[in-house]
């Protein structure tokens, strides 16, 4: 009995841990648009305290889903790293760049960016404008 127990509490906590999941691309859906995500440079994904984890096939999903679970406490929220494709990076303290010039899934032509510099050349070359974690939340409605 004490067995079943533990092994009962074994599965329980590592089954809440506020863990990233990877992306499986060309086969996870959406969370919140249900379309296949497939680009490797603006998937994101949000991580509930308690581990649920949503998978977005971009970022501005990802903003947009989050305030339907404004009462869930989020442990993470990670971006595809557009200058490394399908490396997740903490969004909160990434770089964000919206430019015409880079098409994002569902067209806000958002991309995010875990290095500030890596953002700052790829404006400056290709245009658009730079954003924090918490300017991008209030661009994207």
């Amino acid at each position: 009995m004490l067995i079943l127990m533990g092994i009962t509490a074994l599965l329980y906590l590592t089954g809440c841990s506020a863990e990233p999941q990877p992306i499986h691309y060309g086969t996870d859906v959406c969370a919140f648009c249900e379309m296949t995500i497939v680009d490797r440079q603006h998937a994101s994904e949000m991580v509930t305290e308690k581990g649920k984890v949503y998978k977005y096939d971009s970022i501005e999903c990802m903003l947009r889903d989050r305030k339907n679970h404004t009462d869930v406490p989020v442990a993470l929220y990670l971006i595809d790293d557009f200058a490394h494709a399908g490396i997740l990076t903490d969004a909160r303290n990434a770089t964000y760049l919206i430019s015409e010039n880079f098409p994002s899934p569902m067209g806000a032509n958002l991309s995010g960016f875990a290095s500030r510099d890596e953002a700052e050349k790829v404006m400056k070359s290709e245009g658009g404008r730079l954003f924090t974690w918490q300017e991008i939340g209030a661009q994207i409605k």
